[in-house]
């Protein structure tokens, strides 16, 4: 991606960033570290060569289909999406037809139901509008006022979203460890090196068993915990939320979902821009992507945030942030931020 390209893509989300902006500028003055917004939000498609993205991604997985009355995102990011790709037809009743076929002939809501029914990132346009403000803070340990430098991160998280919330901290004095299942690792590491290792400059790097008990030893040496799993998935490797905030005062939990914590229904940053209502729209005002699975790196950012502000507060707390109401607070009818 030349610079001009770049601007280009700048210049199309530039007037959607206001909230963000404030956000970053905040988060600056908490830390004083300085964020590029543009690198920050376009660095992988510059590093991948994408062109502006239009009805389907920049990185082609997601595609905004039209319905019957409005459009949804279906986004085919993993083979066993396309696997699920027959019974998804099946589903909308339309066995033989093509996916665009079979989404005229339902609603929006519908097909993306159906699609994450079968466990496919899937969503309505627009339709995490006004559900709540990306980022909700619940207290369950006691305050201990400290500064982030020093302190311990263990990332759990994996892809774009937590390890640039664990990249941000990381350049505000905290030391992070990155931890990955040995039978599962970090999908990021199939993408752009350059990439990965901008994410993960400087983190030191843990492979672990999860199911040998490890991950629970490792996680109790921390004073902040960076995870995406479902709440479910880590209980089952004993490993609770509240009772690590409950343990030692100061501590902080950040868990990035898709829709919240309550809401089990998996999320990507195409997906998820789109479930917030943050597109563009070409000459027949039609919906367009904007950026590259731009909710990813938004969410990111809300997220540094938010652990900068929990930290000035004095931590003991569950902070729950969601993607598509990040990408919510920057949509063209905003919800307003906790």
């Amino acid at each position: 991606m030349k610079n001009d390209t770049l601007d280009e893509w700048m210049a199309t989300v530039e007037p959607r960033l206001g909230p963000l902006s404030a956000v970053v500028d905040d988060f600056s003055g908490l830390t004083g570290v300085t964020v590029d917004l543009p690198t920050t939000l376009f660095l992988r498609a510059r590093l991948a060569g994408y062109a502006p993205p239009g009805r389907s991604s920049a990185g082609g997985s997601c595609r905004l289909l039209a319905t019957s009355d409005g459009w949804s995102a279906v986004n085919l990011a993993r083979a066993d999406d396309h696997a699920s790709l027959p019974a998804l037809l099946a589903l909308l009743g339309a066995p033989h037809a093509d996916l665009p076929t079979a989404a005229r002939r339902t609603t929006a809501v519908e097909l993306a139901r159906s699609a994450q029914l079968l466990g496919i990132a899937a969503a309505a346009l627009g339709s995490a509008r006004g559900d709540r403000g990306p980022v909700r803070a619940e207290r369950h340990g006691a305050p201990r006022p400290r500064t982030l430098a020093g302190l311990r991160v263990v990332d759990l998280s994996a892809l774009w979203a937590g390890p640039l919330c664990a990249r941000l901290l990381g350049l505000a004095g905290a030391h992070v460890t990155k931890v990955e299942s040995a039978t599962r690792p970090d999908g990021a590491r199939f993408g752009s090196p350059a990439f990965y290792h901008w994410l993960h400059e400087g983190h030191e790097s843990l492979v672990l068993d999860f199911a040998s008990g490890a991950l629970a030893a490792t996680v109790a040496d921390a004073d902040i915990v960076i995870e995406a799993s479902r709440p479910r998935a880590l209980r089952r490797l004993g490993v609770r939320a509240e009772e690590f905030l409950a343990a030692r005062p100061g501590r902080i939990w950040l868990g990035i979902t898709g829709y919240g914590r309550a809401d089990d229904r998996i999320a990507f940053g195409d997906d998820a821009a789109v479930a917030g209502g943050l597109t563009g729209r070409d000459a027949h005002s039609d919906p367009v992507f904007l950026g590259d699975a731009l909710a990813d790196p938004v969410t990111g950012l809300y997220a540094a945030h938010a652990v900068a502000r929990a930290v000035d507060r004095g931590g003991g707390e569950l902070l729950c942030v969601s993607m598509a109401a990040c990408a919510a607070s920057l949509s063209a009818d905003p919800v307003r931020p906790c």
